[in-house]
């Protein structure tokens, strides 16, 4: 976070003192001081709904830092993500198109957030305009609303402080990398500043279509301003846009063969099934004001609007395990016409209302902090396929344009209002331990498109219950208890009576040790998170629950921060233990007749959730302006199926035990050196080291994974001033 800090005084002339003493004249000193991070380890987070150091948050937090991503030349939000353990990526839609990711091996998009308010439409995240990314682990509901048990990611844009500082970068890089990025801070006043972060991207990709040398592509740009008025003062208001827009070429992977259920060997890892008529093509944007009055150090009232609209229309071809792409590039589904692949537009629309209000107090000589906040949400969708301009045959195959809807087909509609009030109090009730108590009520009012679901209401509670023991400044250990819901509402899914929402416990036991004098900070948790009626699948599924209830046990340690003055590292590992207790009950959205999951699904590991991830970044600042350094990230194999199918489990043909497709483990390797001076830096980096294939992302219900970035070097540079 950036805050502008100034410091003006009067000059007075230089006067003799009435003892004959020369007085000096005074000096004004007029400076301008930005508080920045300076390396992995974050100092502030507002996942508590406050400004906190995450050392005091009785959850486990983790926090992606501006430096980290600028190092590791991280482009998108998937690619800052990687440096969290126990997080995993689903390819193509999974239910969702755009980001989407899983944590502690549950969903994640329905808890994603920018700033503090809820940014859950289908897009592709960058990260240009972002100064850190939050993630609070475990079931948020009481802090952020409706949600699941992995925990809430949160985006932390950038802001105007008071200085003036600017810097420009450029880079290039095999497969066609290309990226321009600006940032412009301009101090306007005395409490007035203006801040603009720009952003253009191009990259091609290792793979292509063997027929025509089609392959996938991704082009970024975006622009993002704020302008801050009353910074540093009682009353501080900061206005702020940011705009996207993609135009990418999309990869939906390699295909699993189903003899040896793994990534199929009928074709080499670098075949692609698209062809450059394909298209992502989406513009994503965000208006937000916030006004912040602050009463006294501890007592603040922070109050943000914002209006979203999010516009993205997307035509992809799937892969094949058998059929190799035709003379055209196209490839052929079984019965010898052309596979034309899922298509979509879709527009989202959002109006949100944030208010909260946090002080201090002193009660029975026991302190309390304590926040108290209110929510509004208006949430419009409209999701449809496109219009099939072309044909159905080799010689006269489907065609797609952005934005050209089908007119025979239903689109998918809703509109929703929803309402929430929450109060949270933390109160040291004997000196070095407190008591964290909080609880919401969320209310939800929406319309769909759906003849069997029309209409849902409802209202739930959210709560949180932490005990901490501080024994000194340095170490906090906590035993935490959360929860959450999600509504059948949420994220275009519905309800078919008699199913109650989503409900997600999370127990977590905890410590946090800040080592170095503050330098290092070290984390370890173990938790037990439990979800009951699980669903997460398209309106137009008939299956809408993938599990009655299932179960993550984990462990996980992490380090940030600095080991001595030249050497620093962020590294997390984490450990799950996945498992289906009860297999779903489905219910058919037309007839509201209920079918059971096959029951051998039962103990079974839950899909894209491999027993261990890790990752690792470390940097050493050697003599003269040099600095070396590298890390790795790694992940257990993962599976891919359907856990609400009513046949027979995924195994290996003769076989009858389980084997679902199954993305195998990996390990990539990246590399840094960089030379840096003052006012300009120079850094290479290469990225999967040593080339190894590895699949990144698994489509959780089967059928294919995509291949992660093979080896890529990138050079860029970057001007200050």
């Amino acid at each position: 976070m950036m805050a502008g800090l100034s410091f003006n005084a009067a000059a007075d002339d230089a006067t003799n003192s009435a003892e004959g003493g020369v007085q000096l004249p005074e000096v004004n000193v007029s400076a301008d001081a930005e508080v920045s991070q300076d390396g992995y380890q974050a100092t502030t987070t507002r996942v508590g709904r406050t400004p906190q150091n995450p050392h005091e948050v009785p959850q486990a937090v983790t926090t992606v830092t501006r430096t980290l991503m600028d190092e590791q030349k991280a482009g998108s939000l998937r690619e800052a993500l990687r440096n969290v353990s126990g997080l995993t990526f689903n390819a193509a839609e999974g239910g969702r198109a755009g980001d989407n990711m899983m944590l502690r091996g549950f969903y994640t998009y329905g808890d994603m957030y920018l700033d503090g308010m809820r940014d859950t439409a289908q897009y592709n995240r960058e990260i240009f305009n972002l100064e850190q990314i939050d993630v609070l682990r475990g079931a948020g509901a009481m802090l952020f609303g409706r949600g699941q048990a992995g925990g809430v990611i949160n985006q932390v844009s950038k802001v105007p402080y008071l200085a003036d500082r600017n810097s420009v970068g450029a880079s290039v890089g095999t497969d066609d990398y290309r990226q321009l990025t600006g940032d412009f801070n301009k101090r306007l006043g005395d409490t007035m500043a203006l801040r603009v972060n720009l952003m253009t991207r191009d990259e091609g990709s290792w793979r292509s279509n063997p027929a025509n040398g089609d392959e996938p592509e991704i082009h970024r740009d975006g622009v993002a301003g704020s302008f801050g008025y009353g910074l540093g003062t009682a009353n501080e208001f900061i206005i702020s846009h940011v705009r996207t827009e993609t135009d990418d070429i999309p990869d939906y992977g390699f295909p699993f063969d189903a003899t040896t259920r793994g990534p199929t060997e009928n074709f080499e890892p670098d075949t692609y099934w698209g062809t450059d008529l394909n298209f992502d093509e989406s513009e994503t944007n965000v208006s937000t004001a916030t006004y912040t009055h602050r009463f006294s150090s501890d007592t603040a009232w922070r109050t943000q609007l914002r209006k979203g609209d999010y516009e993205r229309s997307y035509w992809a071809r799937t892969p094949s395990a058998t059929q190799a792409p035709n003379a055209e590039g196209i490839v052929l589904g079984g019965g010898g016409n052309p596979n034309a692949g899922p298509t979509r537009m879709m527009d989202y629309e959002t109006l949100a209302l944030q208010s909260d209000f946090n002080s201090a107090f002193e009660a029975w000589g026991m302190p309390h902090q304590y926040v108290v906040g209110v929510e509004y949400l208006n949430e419009d969708s409209f999701r449809s396929a496109l219009e099939n301009l072309g044909g159905t045959t080799v010689g006269d195959p489907p065609f797609f344009r952005p934005y050209v809807g089908t007119t025979t087909g239903n689109p998918v509609e809703f509109d929703s209002d929803s309402y929430a009030i929450f109060g949270q109090d933390t109160v040291e009730f004997i000196p070095r331990w407190k008591a964290t108590l909080g609880a919401r009520r969320d209310y939800m009012d929406a319309e769909f498109s759906s003849d069997t679901s029309p209409r849902l209401k409802y209202g739930e509670w959210s709560t949180r219950a932490a005990l901490s023991f501080h024994p000194t400044d340095e170490t906090h250990y906590y035993l935490s208890r959360s929860d959450s819901f999600s509504p059948t509402a949420d994220l275009y899914q519905l309800t078919v009576e008699p199913l109650p929402p989503e409900r997600s416990q999370v127990l977590e036991l905890g410590g946090k040790w800040l080592l170095q004098g503050g330098d290092l900070a070290l984390r370890a948790a173990v938790y037990r998170a439990e979800k009951e009626w699980e669903r997460n699948n398209d309106l137009e599924a008939t299956a809408a629950i993938l599990t009655r209830e299932r179960r993550t046990d984990g462990l996980e340690l992490e380090a940030a921060g600095r080991i001595t003055a030249q050497w620093d590292i962020f590294a997390g590992v984490a450990f799950m233990d996945a498992e289906i207790l009860e297999v779903a009950e489905n219910v058919n959205a037309n007839t509201g007749v209920i079918t059971s999951a096959n029951p051998e699904y039962k103990g079974k590991r839950a899909r894209n959730t491999p027993p261990y991830t890790a990752n690792v970044w470390s940097t050493y600042r050697l003599a003269g302006g040099w600095k070396v350094g590298g890390g790795a990230e790694a992940k257990g194999d993962r599976y891919g199926y359907n856990p609400s199918g009513a046949g027979a489990i995924p195994t290996l043909p003769g076989g009858t035990a389980f084997r679902p497709n199954t993305a195998p483990s990996y390990v990539r390797w990246d590399a840094l050196v960089s030379y840096e001076r003052p006012t300009w830096e120079v850094m290479l980096n290469i990225q999967n080291l040593l080339d190894d294939v590895w699949y990144d992302s698994v489509y959780d219900n089967g059928t294919f994974t995509i291949p992660g970035t093979g080896r890529r070097f990138i050079l860029s540079g970057e001007y200050k001033f």
